[in-house]
């Protein structure tokens, strides 16, 4: 803690927008001394540090430093971009475990469950998401991680991404992370995993902890599998971003095995088990651990939606519509709800509001 007072009193003058560092010269710094580098190299352009306190406070003590509001990452130089992959990279290469950020020094590692190390369930989903956010995915399904990669200075999202471009590391690594994932929320199958699945039926048990957004998911990627190809936008951009996605417009329902119509019907049942209990029990929070902001927003209209009510905003219309159990009421109204049904929203919304804050990491 000493060490860290003296280092946040320090007043050193910020890297000028041409100077390089070299790897040698960092190869003694701290973590805490990293860190200070890296907000000097931010905070010669006015960056404000919200959600780290110790850089906010080490800047604020700085007379040169101005905060800006309207910062962004533009201003930064080539050579302020070059110095920020060398602190990240030495910081990288210090952490104990791998944090969010990293994943760039881990692009040619190989990550172990140890190296992964404990993380929250939101830090998981966007360590996991970082690997192809690197290579310059888009992520029009969750706003969430659109807006925090748009945060990160080394994020150049490309046009037309493609999960082909992954190397056999990269999808190691993913597997690490997605392993870590299923553990901890003790979740068999996620998104993605239904290949496995095409020709073996999976079981009830195997559902347990999955959500109602993920058995969406794993529903439809059965479908999607076979080539179907999906009229609803949030489900084509989902399953595009998939190598093994191939639309076809000639897919019929016939061309499902009954193995594969099987797994469909017991998905399907678990998620009216899921939307049953949200009339008829109270939600604990613990079941919406690892949910990003417009995960819990969909949860929560969906009790709306369950009644019918009708949506002005374009997303969750076009979201809902694309269930066969929505059925649109003009004469709905908010009393046709229970007083559980009550009780969820305001649990849901509750949490909704402070999902975002959550991600307070710096990547």
């Amino acid at each position: 803690m000493r060490r860290l007072l003296l280092l946040l009193a320090l007043a050193a003058l910020p890297l000028s927008a041409q100077t390089r560092l070299k790897a040698e010269g960092l190869a003694n710094k701290s973590l805490e001394e990293l860190r200070l580098m890296r907000g000097d190299v931010f905070g010669r352009h006015g960056r404000i540090f919200g959600s780290d306190p110790d850089i906010d406070r080490h800047l604020r003590a700085q007379s040169w430093y101005k905060p800006d509001r309207d910062y962004n990452n533009d201003s930064l130089t080539e050579a302020d971009r070059a110095n920020l992959d060398l602190i990240r990279e030495a910081e990288a290469s210090r952490h104990e475990h791998a944090e969010p950020g990293d994943l760039r020094w881990w692009q040619t590692r190989e990550l172990t469950e140890q190296k992964l190390g404990p993380h929250t369930g939101l830090e998981l989903r966007v360590m996991l998401a970082e690997i192809e956010a690197i290579r310059g995915k888009s992520f029009d399904d969750s706003p969430t991680l659109q807006r925090y990669f748009n945060d990160r200075y080394w994020y150049v999202p490309k046009e037309k991404y493609n999960a082909s471009v992954l190397t056999a590391t990269e999808r190691h690594n993913m597997a690490v992370i997605e392993s870590a994932m299923k553990r901890d929320r003790k979740v068999v199958l996620l998104p993605g995993d239904m290949g496995s699945y095409l020709d073996k039926p999976i079981t009830r048990a195997m559902l347990d902890g999955a959500g109602l957004h993920e058995l969406r998911l794993l529903r439809n990627e059965i479908y999607a599998r076979r080539g179907y190809a999906f009229k609803s936008a949030w489900l084509a951009n989902w399953f595009a971003a998939f190598e093994w996605y191939q639309p076809d417009d000639g897919f019929k329902e016939s061309m499902l095995t009954p193995t594969q119509k099987k797994n469909v019907a017991l998905i399907a049942a678990r998620e009216r088990e899921l939307h049953d209990a949200l009339s008829n029990r109270k939600i604990e929070p613990s079941m919406l651990e690892g949910l990003f902001s417009e995960d819990l927003r969909r949860l929560r209209n969906e009790v709306y939606a369950r009644h019918g009510r009708t949506f002005k905003d374009a997303d969750l219309r076009e979201y809902f519509s694309s269930f066969a159990w929505y059925k649109p009421n003009p004469a709905y109204r908010d009393s046709s709800l229970s007083d559980i049904e009550r009780a969820n929203v305001e649990i849901i919304g509750r949490l909704e509001q402070g999902a975002d804050r959550r991600i307070n990491f710096e990547g």
